[in-house]
Formats: structure tokens, C-alpha cells, sequence
């Protein structure tokens, strides 16, 4: 985690303090109330929006899905990744908050310009790489003495997962991830200048009984071309709009075998309640159409087309000659 959290002796300090009498908690209350002025550090400048926070996390945690399959399969044991946290913070930070030798996979994702970063902590890495040799997937720290084969293999066990990356952010922006470089030590590193700020995705990572972290590093100004469509707007929208032909296909088959009545009206007529009430058979009532007019053909009460009645194999028909449009057409 990035932010900042009180050490178990800090806290003991403080309850300590409280109990004794030697802070009031009233006091602490008030001065807090009193605070007008809240301090603003321009080098942690927020260039992301809530929302765009959240649909980078909602991409993320369709990543570790991902991960979670492709590595289970790779190293044939149980494997569990959840995103933990989503941070904007500096580059600089970022480069201090991590192991001064760890492994560091450089990629680009065109069309987006600029390197992006996966960061995966010496335990988590070492149980991976002994698990594809053959081992029990045991974590152990020795990045800084790895051989050219352990490096290569570790390598593209990496650059296959970025496959995933790919389809993860697939409903986004269609990217192509590539390996551009391997690194150990993240001093030898400067993707984007030490104040540029950048989001940290973190992984809470186990591996057997091997647990630990993989950051993501993604800097804004790789993202720049692409913020708008983090909104969520824009993605409901997109949502809406793309469906897959196989479920199109469905759609339509199911809207084309829906039922719907379909009514021909010959005409109109208004009569009393008490003409209503002496009605009998064979009486007659008079429309207020002409036999020569077109009839209303209306759909579910709807009026669609013009038709005209007559017969076919001497059963009585109504043949469609236009669609519906100017009531002032049936009253000629």
C-alpha cells in the first residue's frame, strides 16, 4: 500500500497519551474543526478523476482474473491474485516504494506512446521461476545472482502474460502490449521524468504458500490520449453500442418469432347506450367510411400501414399498399 500507516509502537503512544491525560481527544477534535486551509502538494498532483480511478480498477481487476487463470495453468498451482489498491502518486515515489532489486518488465502498448511498467516483488518472482523448473514453488530473494538462463525464462513467462493485459483493457482502447527490456534494479530505470504523475495498480499476489506484491506502473502521460474513455459515460455508452454478431443474431431471432396482433378496421360509428342495449341479429350499423377508402391497419393499437380488403383462396384478406402516415388520408 502506498499511503502512509501508524506503526503498532505509534499507536500504543498515542492511546497511551489519551489515556493519561496528557493529549485531550476534545481538543484534538477542535483544532481539526479549526483547519481552514488544507495543504496541497503540488508534486502529487491529482491528474485523474475519481471515476477515471474507478474504471482503471475495474479494468485491473478483470487483469487479475486473467493472471489468476494464465498462471495457474503455467505453474500448475494454486495461484491467487486481487487488485489491492490503485494509487496516483509521482513517478520518484513510486521508484523508493519498491525493493532496490526486484524484477522490472518495460513494455509498450501501441498505439499508446511511451513505456509502461510491471513490477513483481523478488518472492513472488523466484516462486515462479522455481515452480516452471521443476520446483515446489518455494519464494526466495536472489534476483541480484540470477543467470542468463533463470533471466530468459523468467522473461517470457512475463511477456506471455501481457497477452492479458491486452484483452483486459480491450473494452477501453485496443492495445499490443510488447517486452521492450528486463531489469533488476529500478535505479537504472527512468521511463518519465521523477515528478511526472503515474497510477500504481497493486497485486496482492500467493503462490502456493508464496505470497506478495505486483505494481503496474502506468504513467499519465502515456494514458493522456485515452483519459476520456476511462469515464464511465463513455463506457456505458460503448456498451450499449458494441454487441457481438453472435448475439445480435439471437436478439433478432427471438424479436422475429414474437407475436403481434394485427387489426384491418373497416370504419367507425357512434351509437347511444341505449342503442347499444337493443342491438339484435341482423341489425345494421352504418360506418362513417366509404367501402372505396383504404382501411387502417394497426399493429399492438398502433396504426402502421393503408391496406385494402379483398380475397385470396376465398378467404378474406387485406393487402398492405403503404405505410401509415396522414390520419387525413382515411377521411377523403
Amino acid at each position: 500500500m502506498m499511503a502512509e500507516v501508524l506503526s503498532q509502537n505509534e499507536i500504543d503512544a498515542l492511546l497511551s497519551a489519551l489515556s493519561t491525560g496528557e493529549m485531550d481527544a476534545e481538543e484534538l477534535k477542535k483544532e481539526e474543526a479549526e483547519k481552514k486551509v488544507k495543504v496541497y502538494d503540488f508534486k502529487r498532483a491529482l491528474r485523474f478523476s475519481k471515476d477515471q480511478v474507478r474504471s482503471l480498477t475495474r479494468i485491473h481487476e478483470n487483469y487479475a482474473r486473467l493472471l489468476t487463470t494464465f498462471f495457474s495453468a503455467q505453474l500448475r498451482t494454486y495461484v491467487q491474485i486481487s487488485v489491492a489498491s490503485v494509487d496516483q502518486i509521482p513517478y520518484e515515489e513510486f521508484i523508493r516504494s519498491i525493493p532496490k532489486m526486484t524484477i522490472l518488465n518495460l513494455f509498450e502498448a501501441p498505439p499508446l506512446e511511451g513505456r509502461l511498467l510491471i513490477e513483481v516483488n523478488p518472492n513472488i518472482a523466484y516462486a515462479m521461476l522455481d515452480r516452471v523448473l521443476g520446483g515446489q514453488g518455494n519464494g526466495m530473494n536472489k534476483i541480484d545472482s540470477l543467470t542468463e538462463i533463470e533471466t530468459k525464462i523468467m522473461n517470457q513467462l512475463f511477456e506471455k502474460a501481457l497477452d492479458s493485459f491486452g484483452e483486459a483493457w480491450g473494452t477501453i482502447q485496443e492495445v499490443e502490449p510488447e517486452m521492450v527490456d528486463f531489469e533488476v534494479n529500478p535505479q537504472f530505470l527512468q521511463m518519465v521524468s521523477p515528478n511526472e504523475t503515474v497510477v500504481v495498480i497493486s497485486f496482492t499476489t500467493t503462490i502456493g504458500e508464496t505470497s506478495g506484491m505486483i505494481n503496474i506502473c502506468l504513467p499519465h502521460v502515456v494514458l493522456e490520449p485515452i483519459i476520456p474513455k476511462l469515464s464511465v459515460h463513455h463506457w456505458m455508452q460503448k456498451k450499449q453500442r458494441e454487441r457481438l454478431p453472435e448475439e445480435v443474431e439471437k436478439l433478432e431471432s427471438r424479436v422475429k418469432n414474437a407475436v403481434l396482433p394485427l387489426t384491418a378496421e373497416l370504419g367507425k360509428c357512434d351509437i347511444s347506450v341505449q342503442e347499444f342495449l337493443s342491438l339484435a341479429k341482423h341489425d345494421v350499423l352504418e360506418l362513417d367510411q366509404k367501402i372505396s377508402n383504404p382501411l387502417t391497419i394497426s399493429v399492438q393499437g398502433k396504426n402502421k400501414f393503408i391496406g385494402q380488403p379483398g380475397k385470396v383462396r376465398n378467404q378474406m384478406a387485406v393487402q398492405v399498399i403503404d405505410v401509415y402516415e396522414k390520419e387525413e388520408l382515411f377521411n377523403e
